[in-house]
């Protein structure tokens, strides 16, 4: 398949670092080295859904269709208020999507876990005109009790249409199963027959350990789809890499020997986004026109599960 129309929308919440020391133990000179994070935005009258629906919306009218012309809608999300039905469900009600439609929660790589359920139901002769919607709040996810997560996060949506193509290189997803890593619970509804002990815990992560897989995943995944698809560093334009913390992107980039010039970034004014991070950062550089026809974009992506992917794609 290829990549034929991007979009994005954030709340229009924004919250500086200045703004989380009034009620934290914390301040630019403790965040910003840590992680590069000067503001991020967070949800307040908005609901995720909306913000999806304005994403996908964008993309589709980047790509010049409609939403009848998509016959087949992915969406990312790891939390939301909803337990059923699904957030593709609800996005496609306000857009006017009446194709099938499947939800993922695999976390930080959802959207190219999602690039890559679209190129094997293509692959199969299911499909045509895919939609992909990441649409996050993380910011309801954490503890704003707890400095080491909650200046992380921001909320956020970005979509892509796919249509038929020969510009998605390759693809690969990866699993090391370590759930205790990155993790968060919240109670189901009271049954009389529960006994077993249960709680909400907001988001916990260790955050040495998932600094460590983050890059040896990203360096590891990088060079072997080059490799198995036989394209050199030298002709990759951009690394799309999601934007969890900049030193991580930074120990990628010193990993690869790259040049930052090949690294955009935007985790500046956004924070980590979850699946979000990498089709928000696409759609941007898209629309600032940092790409030409051919490029070779690469995007990595890790997080909880603990799961990674990378895509090599052509634009």
């Amino acid at each position: 398949m290829r990549i034929i129309g991007t979009g994005s929308a954030l709340p229009k919440k924004v919250v500086t670092n200045a703004m989380l020391s009034e009620f934290l133990d914390t301040s630019d000179e403790w965040i910003i080295p840590r992680t590069g994070i000067r503001s991020r935005h967070v949800i307040t009258d908005e609901r995720v859904e909306d913000l999806g629906a304005e994403a996908a919306r964008k993309a589709l009218e980047q790509a010049g269709m409609q939403p009848g012309d998509i016959d087949f809608f992915i969406c990312s999300n790891v939390a939301t208020e909803y337990v059923t039905p699904g957030m593709s469900c609800i996005i496609s009600a306000k857009i006017g999507l009446s194709c099938p439609c499947i939800d993922i929660n695999c976390a930080c790589p959802g959207f190219i876990y999602a690039m890559d359920i679209a190129e094997t139901y293509y692959q199969a002769g299911k499909v045509h005109n895919v939609l992909i919607v990441c649409a996050e709040e993380p910011s309801r996810m954490t503890s704003w009790d707890d400095r080491s997560t909650c200046v992380l996060f921001g909320d956020g949506a970005g979509a892509a249409v796919l249509t038929e193509g020969n510009n998605i290189r390759g693809i690969e997803l990866h699993s090391q199963p370590d759930p205790d890593k990155i993790w968060q619970t919240k109670t189901l509804v009271p049954t009389p027959f529960v006994t077993k002990e249960e709680k909400d815990v907001p988001l916990q992560m260790k955050g040495r350990e998932v600094f460590k897989f983050a890059v040896s995943a990203s360096t590891r995944d990088v060079q072997s789809l080059l490799k198995k698809v036989g394209i050199e560093q030298s002709q990759v334009a951009y690394y799309m890499v999601h934007q969890a913390n900049l030193r991580i992107i930074d120990a990628i980039k010193q990993y690869l020997g790259e040049s930052d010039e090949k690294f955009p970034t935007n985790i500046a004014d956004h924070g980590n986004s979850s699946s979000a991070s990498c089709p928000i950062l696409l759609d941007e550089c898209n629309r600032k026109g940092l790409f030409n026809k051919g490029d070779i974009l690469v995007f990595s992506a890790f997080g909880a599960g603990l799961l990674s992917a990378v895509a090599v794609v052509e634009w």
